[in-house]
């Protein structure tokens, strides 16, 4: 059963996720290097466990693209499926398993990229889609997103720990 409290929480960060990506759109800001969509995404796994953070992962991008446009109808597939699998990680390596917070954000940010890469393939071979070059999506992915992945490995402990000296 899911607590109204977790709801409400669930709806600010799907809010976040969607904000936060619109500002930095209008302000002429990459996603692709900033990675706005990520942290709420990433951070409801960790404070509402794999479930929530898996479900706010798949209809972030889908709610963004539907409302904006961003990410692009290929993108938003991949982004899809990495954004789920970022909220499950987390939740389930921090909750779950009881992973340390910072090895947690790592395996669940590897994890997600992984599912990308995949994603790109199985959309590019198995269904003639036409994709970007893998390559050119692993430099994105890797290079490009080098700020975006920074600021995920300063930012998000800081926010989590400001979090729960609030909640507890």
């Amino acid at each position: 059963m899911i607590k109204t409290k977790d709801l409400v929480k669930a709806g600010l960060l799907l809010a976040i996720g969607i904000i936060l990506p619109t500002v930095f759109h209008m302000t002429g800001i990459n996603g692709a290097v900033f990675l706005p969509m990520h942290i709420p995404v990433i951070i409801s796994g960790f404070i509402l466990g794999p479930m929530l953070g898996s479900i706010i992962g798949f209809i972030t991008p889908f709610i963004n693209h539907s409302l904006t446009g961003m990410p692009p109808t290929p993108v938003l597939w991949i982004m899809m499926v990495e954004l789920t699998v970022y909220g499950l990680l987390s939740g389930l390596l921090y909750r779950k398993v009881k992973v340390n917070l910072m090895l947690s954000l790592i395996i669940s940010m590897i994890g997600g990229r992984i599912s990308a890469a995949l994603t790109l393939l199985i959309l590019a071979n198995g269904f003639g889609i036409t994709m970007p070059p893998i390559k050119a999506y692993i430099y994105g992915m890797t290079l490009t997103a080098i700020p975006g992945i920074i600021i995920q490995i300063v930012l998000i402990p800081i926010l989590m720990k400001a979090y729960w000296t609030i909640d507890n």
